[in-house]
């Protein structure tokens, strides 16, 4: 059954008992890198029921970045970094959207409509912001800050992954490096990663990072002045444990490799 709950204006969001709205791994990493995963979970709050959706489109990249928190907690095994992950899904609220933007709390979602995000009151989308969003975001800030206060070198690194097709059109890339502005670390990525002549990867493909659509590397990276990158994992090659193993090892590699050519953070 595909449920949509009320919420009830002025009260929580999020029930004692419901998992926080991010997990940390690593907390204490020595890595100059800092690893986020904006999309990494796909929990929808209890009071919200399932949005109007069945499982199976719960299941779907309009939920989550599939694989993409699987990738990104096994580098940060590799990498001895820490890792901050989003818990809930980016149809109750997009973490890689600034608040109030259109796809913020998003009514429909590539062709499918989210019956439990139409007509949300301002109370309610204020809700899904204080509950979600700003706790997971302050604390990348927090951990930003703290690594500043002491002088500690700092490499932002935003993981996401995409469909292998999009509206009938095939996706070729394996990887792709995003960025806006500040393009020193994905530039030396594409370098280390052609040169090795085996991955198809995209140059601000298949997506690319700009004002007013996206939030954590213009906030986290591009106002700090960090080195930073999103890196998008076509979700195909990262469906299951060991793809994931696969890809956090190269990927990681990858970037260990551009910080030293680069001397990068």
């Amino acid at each position: 059954m595909n449920r949509i709950e009320a919420e009830q204006p002025g009260s929580r969001l999020l029930a004692d008992d419901e998992p926080p709205p991010f997990t940390v791994e690593h907390e204490h990493g020595r890595s100059p890198f800092v690893l986020i995963c904006d999309h990494a979970g796909r929990r929808i709050p209890r009071r919200l029921g399932t949005l109007g959706l069945s499982e199976s489109e719960l299941q779907r990249h309009i939920a989550w970045d599939i694989g993409a928190r699987g990738v990104a907690s096994q580098m940060a095994g590799f990498l001895d970094a820490i890792l901050i992950a989003q818990t809930y899904s980016r149809l109750v609220i997009d973490c890689n959207r600034p608040p109030g933007a259109p796809t913020s709390i998003t009514p429909r979602s590539e062709r499918t409509d989210i019956p439990g995000n139409h007509a949300i009151s301002p109370e309610d989308a204020a809700a899904r912001s204080q509950e979600i969003f700003v706790p997971y975001h302050a604390r990348i800030t927090a951990e930003l800050d703290r690594r500043r206060a002491v002088a500690e070198p700092t490499v932002l690194i935003s993981m996401h992954s995409f469909t292998p097709v999009f509206h009938e059109i095939p996706r070729p890339w394996h990887v792709g490096m995003l960025y806006n502005r500040d393009a020193r670390l994905a530039r030396v990525l594409l370098e280390v990663i052609r040169a090795e002549g085996e991955w198809a990867v995209g140059d601000n493909e298949p997506y690319s990072v700009t004002d007013g659509t996206d939030y954590a590397i213009p906030v986290h990276g591009e106002q700090r002045g960090l080195p930073h990158v999103e890196i998008e994992v076509r979700q195909d090659l990262i469906t299951d444990e060991g793809g994931q193993r696969e890809w956090a090892g190269r990927i990681a590699n990858w970037l260990v490799r551009a910080r030293e050519i680069g001397n990068l953070g």
